[in-house]
């Protein structure tokens, strides 16, 4: 059994479920399936993967990124996601430009935002193969 080709189930976890519907849903656009009250809320991304929003009495996100979407053309998304209101996130640490987009050596060209629970989540652009 390989899990190579087996669709992907994704966590992150928020203390507020009504705000993290609405920035899942409402601000990125994914397809809401259920909600299972005090436990999660589940999301469709794509045609064959999950999101599961766990829903806990606190959470303290982590200092990295948690969540991902890789993306054919980064400028289109970031715009699109700011223009719904989404904030994208600037380090110290990494050259970004002045939208926030970090160009790694091998290409690979990444943005980064937080969702309300202040997860780190972020959209990537592939560098030339």
């Amino acid at each position: 059994m390989s899990l190579e080709s087996a669709p992907i189930l994704a966590f992150v976890a928020t203390a507020n479920a009504e705000a993290a519907r609405a920035f899942y849903e409402g601000v990125l656009g994914l397809r809401f399936v259920a909600e299972e009250p005090g436990v999660a809320l589940v999301f469709s991304v794509g045609d064959r993967d999950t999101l599961r929003v766990s829903v806990l009495p606190e959470h303290t996100p982590p200092p990295h990124s948690v969540l991902g979407w890789k993306v054919d053309d980064i400028e289109q998304a970031l715009t699109a996601l700011s223009a719904r209101g989404v904030v994208f996130e600037f380090f110290e640490m990494l050259e970004q430009d002045d939208d926030g987009i970090c160009t790694f050596p091998n290409g690979d060209r990444v943005a980064w935002f937080l969702d309300p629970a202040g997860n780190m989540l972020s959209i990537t652009e592939a560098g030339p193969t």
